[in-house]
This record gives C-alpha cells, sequence and structure tokens, in this order.
C-alpha cells in the first residue's frame, strides 16, 4: 500500500517535471517563431528547420506526457481497489466479531437455562423430601 502511494507520487512528480518541460519548451518554440519574423529570408531555412524538429520534440513530449497521464490514472485504480479489498477484509473481520459476540450471548442464555434447571431441580427435590418427611 505505502509502496503503491509511493509510485504514484513518484509518477506525480515525474508528469509535473514533464509539464515544466513542455512550457519550457514551447517558450522556446515562441522565441524561435519571434526570430523567425526578425531574420531575412536565406537565413529562415535554418530556423525554420529548427523550429520543425523542435516541434517534433514537443509532440514526442506531449505524447509521453499523455502515456504518463494514462500510467498514473492506471495507478489511482489499482490504490482503489486495493482500498476496497482492505475496506471488505475490515468488513468481514466486523462481521467475524459479531458472529463471535452473539456466539457468546449464546452460550451465556445457555448457561443460564442450566442454572435454572439446576435450580428447578433442587427445588424439586427438596419439595420430595418434604413431601416424605410428612409422610413418615
Amino acid at each position: 500500500m505505502l509502496l503503491l502511494l509511493l509510485l504514484l507520487l513518484q509518477l506525480l512528480l515525474i508528469q509535473l517535471l514533464l509539464l515544466l518541460l513542455l512550457l519550457l519548451l514551447l517558450l522556446l518554440l515562441l522565441l524561435l517563431l519571434l526570430l523567425l519574423l526578425l531574420l531575412r529570408p536565406q537565413q529562415q531555412k535554418l530556423l525554420q528547420l529548427l523550429l520543425l524538429l523542435l516541434l517534433l520534440l514537443l509532440l514526442l513530449l506531449l505524447l509521453l506526457f499523455l502515456l504518463l497521464l494514462l500510467l498514473l490514472l492506471l495507478q489511482l485504480l489499482l490504490l482503489l481497489q486495493l482500498l476496497l479489498y482492505l475496506l471488505l477484509l475490515l468488513l468481514l473481520l466486523l462481521l467475524l466479531l459479531l458472529l463471535l459476540l452473539l456466539l457468546l450471548l449464546l452460550l451465556l442464555l445457555l448457561l443460564l437455562l442450566l442454572l435454572l434447571l439446576l435450580l428447578l431441580l433442587l427445588l424439586l427435590l427438596l419439595l420430595l423430601l418434604l413431601l416424605l418427611q410428612k409422610l413418615l
């Protein structure tokens, strides 16, 4: 459980770093576009190639970001499933405890009935002795 939480935290941190990298690349792309507008046509070819490469890198990072997001969602689902299993286990334990309590109560009731029966038997014996004494 703790390991899963740590993994989740690690994925969140990676996601955050990747997002930061994406933002930096976007900023760089904007700067290059601005530079492209300021340069002369013969110097623009190299910059256009650089822009294209940067755009490709940005796309790749975006794909990686989405993949990590999916992984994060899967980890969250796994964590939720684990929590549900723990909850179920806790409920079963509670049910078992309740059953044990009920059994104890039943045992106590049985003991009480046995005591009552013994008392009745004693009373009957006493009555029998009294009756016998009167007859003799």
